[in-house]
């Protein structure tokens, strides 16, 4: 391996506005990412407008920096020209890279250009080599792996997969990950991946255990971790493969972008000078002053869900200063663990974030009753908070206290970017050259852009009867370049004899050389464009090739035809319009449901198994095939390094087909079946975690390898049907019926809360014997279930049924309905799917459906207006 060197690693800031990007460049950032008005992951940052693209990026480049647009969310059927107009401007601004999520976005990025370099958000949920292999025909140059993976397998990805990493060392950590959760929407009515997410996590639950409270004292935020700080942690992650270094925090201030980014500007720096010193505890408690919910290394050092989540408070707390000794007159006592000086913030934490909290700023500082003069580093001190700020009364011993805020540090970090000086410096060569009678020409190189521009004098060179011009006069004259981006490193001089041209000519050639130098850098970057693109130009294919399949395609999108069902199952429903009939299909999660479903619905003719364990399978499969079923078994909707050991295990036990629920294991599955030819190839079906919201992604994923896919679960009503419209209905499955699956975590409740252990390795596998739930503030208790991973999935406590809007399927040619299970005894298995038998044969009507069984009539995360 090449040794590294200071210019291949990336110091990639956020920037929510026009300060946050001036801090970022003023504190040695080599590239930003900043969203628009919408399509971007952080829908309440201030954000930019579209028509700003070019002066940002004449910005950034002006100085050396790059800039990358956030478009890492879903794009909606209707939204398609928006987004392909917003794409267009891009290219057309010289945005270095857009961050993207969606693949259909991506597919449509191709469609417009070649060669316009595309970043794999972490939303994306690319957590593994076969992730990153699957994105590699689109010529994504880039990906951001999920927070989840530790420093091994980041090392691991990288050498398999042997794409540029980029990785997040700083900033809030979401509990879920990114791409798979659902709580903001289905509960706050705003989308986490559509930009607003609402923050389910940082609230408070109860725990409960086998039905009853457990009870916490003053841990009550149990999905709320703190935030991730690597920065000791930098010569690691370079050493790993890391090449680009994401700080979080577009909804942040310029102070903090400005503070975290220099403290990893002098990190990196420090690697590359071959320091081995760490952070001091100066730094360290300045990163925590400008926003901490308490510091963790995340996952990158493994998991350990005791320190992830500590469960007090969900908010930015700051610096700790120790805790009330004693309450006075006046103040407090407090046993000082951090410096404090008078102006400071403070807050008094008495265990409860819910409740109003006393704070404010500090009026005095004194030791033993006598004054302190500057800043307290330590010991018992007296602090006296500003009269009228805090209420002593509330205030008691043991009441842990914060430093919220730091005037002196806010205002050294503005002085960084609020200043007329330029951000940065960088070196020009110059040549001199001219001869009598004619101009004096000047080429100038900016070394670190690599751009050479030529200014030449308007009057023409005399010969010189006193003072030729010589070397000394250049670097005088030329050298003036206070007040710009440059500083002269050299002057070579080529004159023909001794010369002389007003001090004036001088002047005005190194304004205009400096000028056309500018212009250079923030010349937008080229990329090849098609124009006039027909976005919807493949909906003829795709309505094309479901005509060819209805003529007699000969594997159907796992749907068996009533004249081809002898011996292979049952078939359901009426006909639709003559094209095919509209099937119900069950999903268990256990043995028992798999029973009730054989036992009770013969018209289910695919059962999904997806149990916490994988050992159960085997007696599903036996089952289910010797009642002349079909199954499919579901895979994870996570993929770690070194876990396709799961995969096999489905292969080996020959199923009908496989829910694939990540990028990793279709690739993985299609890899495999194009080396093992003559093997049994069971039918792959896209699950909603895909996250497919347009027909592009659709196809994309049904050229792919999928037979039939799954609509995402943040479609209402009117974007399912827009992209039922442009899609073959013969290959997607909609969800009729569920217990929403929203969060969904590396971070173990089981191993958190009930045991001593800090992960699977040690927790004692409480997950075997109990049975969590968490009660929100309403006192709904949403189930947590943990797959084979050991990772955990919070469900909604209420199931919802989308029967009201069957109608409309099946006039858009829907033939596939999936119900759901959790916990449902089989007595509730077969009612539930006798009232969708029946619903789909018209005997009883949709809203018939849903109030019957007291379930929510919504679809997905969202009610949807189409139906009142």
């Amino acid at each position: 391996m090449s040794k590294l060197r200071r210019e291949d690693i990336e110091l990639l800031a956020p920037a929510g506005d026009w300060d946050c990007l001036r801090a970022a460049v003023a504190n040695g950032a080599d590239a930003v990412f900043f969203g628009v008005e919408k399509f971007n992951a952080r829908a309440r940052a201030h954000n930019f407008k579209m028509d700003e693209l070019p002066d940002i990026m004449a910005f950034l480049h002006l100085y050396g920096v790059k800039g990358f647009l956030t478009f890492n969310i879903l794009v909606f059927e209707e939204e398609l020209p928006d987004a392909r107009e917003l794409i267009e401007a891009c290219i057309d601004a010289g945005v270095d890279a857009v961050i993207v999520q969606d693949l259909g976005l991506v597919k449509m990025i191709r469609d417009i250009s070649p060669d316009f370099p595309i970043h794999g958000s972490t939303q994306m949920t690319i957590t593994s080599p076969e992730a990153v292999e699957f994105t590699k025909p689109f010529d994504i140059e880039r990906v951001v792996l999920g927070r989840e993976n530790n420093l091994k397998q980041i090392k691991q990805i990288g050498e398999q997969a042997r794409l540029p990493m980029e990785v997040f060392v700083h900033g809030a950590l979401c509990v879920s990950y990114s791409g798979q959760c659902l709580t903001s929407e289905m509960w706050g009515g705003r989308s986490a991946n559509r930009g607003e997410c609402a923050q389910a996590c940082r609230l408070p639950y109860d725990l409960m255990v086998d039905g009853t409270q457990k009870p916490m004292g003053d841990v009550a935020y149990l999905l709320s971790p703190k935030d991730l700080a690597a920065i000791d942690l930098v010569p690691e992650l370079i050493e790993a493969g890391v090449t680009s270094f994401k700080i979080e925090g577009r909804l942040k201030s310029p102070e903090y972008v400005a503070n975290v980014v220099g403290k990893y500007r002098a990190a990196i720096d420090r690697y590359f000078a071959g320091s081995k010193e760490g952070p001091s505890e100066a730094e360290l408690r300045e990163l925590q002053q400008s926003f901490s919910r308490g510091f963790t290394h995340g996952f990158l050092k493994g998991t350990n869900n005791k320190q992830l989540v500590e469960g007090t408070f969900p908010k930015s707390r700051g610096v700790f200063l120790g805790r009330v000794k004693q309450v006075l007159r006046d103040g407090v006592v407090v046993e000082l663990e951090a410096p404090l000086k008078r102006g400071d913030g403070i807050v008094f934490d008495a265990g409860d974030p819910t409740k109003k909290e006393e704070g404010g700023r500090v009026y005095d500082l004194r030791r033993r009753g006598q004054k302190l003069e500057g800043e307290a580093e330590g010991g018992m001190i007296e602090l006296v908070p500003g009269r009228n700020d805090v209420d002593l009364s509330r205030v008691h011993v043991g009441d842990r206290v914060w430093k919220t805020n730091d005037p002196h540090l806010d205002k050294r970090l503005r002085q960084t970017f609020e200043t007329d000086k330029p951000y940065r410096i960088f070196p020009v060569r110059v040549k001199v050259f001219g001869a009598e009678g004619g101009p004096l020409r000047t080429v100038w190189t900016d070394t670190a852009a690599g751009h050479t521009v030529t200014a030449e004098s308007e009057l023409p060179l005399v010969r010189a009867e006193k003072r030729p011009m010589d070397r000394a006069l250049f670097e005088e004259q030329l050298g003036r370049l206070g007040g710009t981006i440059f500083a002269l490193q050299d002057v070579e001089v080529h004159l023909q004899g001794e010369l002389i041209l007003p001090m004036r000519e001088l002047n005005a050639l190194r304004r205009r050389a400096v000028e056309l130098l500018e212009q250079e850098r923030q010349r937008p970057r080229r990329y090849a464009k098609r124009s006039g693109m027909d976005i919807y130009a493949d909906v003829a294919a795709v309505a094309g090739g479901a005509m060819a399949r209805e003529a007699g395609a000969s594997r159907d999108a796992g749907v068996v035809d009533s004249d081809a069902a002898d011996g292979a199952g049952h078939t359901a429903g009426a006909e639709l319009g003559g094209r095919r009939r509209a099937r119900l299909t069950a999903l268990c999660r256990n043995l028992d449901q798999v029973h009730a479903v054989l036992e009770h619905a013969p018209d289910v003719e695919l059962i999904y198994a997806d149990f916490e364990f994988i050992k159960q399978f085997p007696a599903a499969v036996e089952a289910v095939h010797a009642a002349g079923r079909r199954i499919a078994l579901a895979t994870p909707r996570i993929h770690m390094p070194g876990e396709t050991g799961y995969f096999r295990n489905i292969l080996n036990l020959r199923p009908d087909a496989v829910l694939v629920r990540n990028t990793g294991a279709l690739y993985f599955f299609m890899k495999h079946f194009a080396e093992h030819p003559g093997e049994p190839q069971p039918e792959l079906i896209g699950d909603f975690s895909l996250n497919i919201a347009n027909h592009k992604t659709a196809a994309l994923f049904l050229d792919a390898g999928c037979s039939r896919v799954t609509p995402s679960y943040d479609l209402n009503i009117q974007q399912m049907v827009d992209l039922l419209r442009r899609s073959d209905t013969s290959r997607l499955e909609i969800v009729l019926h569920q217990h929403l699956p929203m969060f969904h975590t590396e971070h173990c409740v089981y191993c958190t809360f009930l045991s001593e252990g800090t992960d699977y390795t040690n927790c004692g596998r409480p997950c075997e014997e109990h049975r969590v739930s968490l009660q929100d503030r309403i006192g709904m208790s949403h189930p947590v279930r943990v797959d084979e991973g050991c990772r955990n999935t919070v469900y909604n406590a209420i199931e919802q049924s989308g029967a009201e809007y069957l109608q409309h399927f099946l006039e858009l040619g829907v033939s596939t309905y999936r119900i759901e299970f959790l916990e449902e005894d089989a007595g509730k298995v077969r009612e539930v799917l006798d009232l969708y038998a029946r619903a789909l044969r018209g005997e009883v009507s949709g809203s018939h459906v849903w109030k019957a069984l007291k379930a929510t009539n919504q679809l997905g995360v969202t009610r949807g207006q189409l139906v009142k």
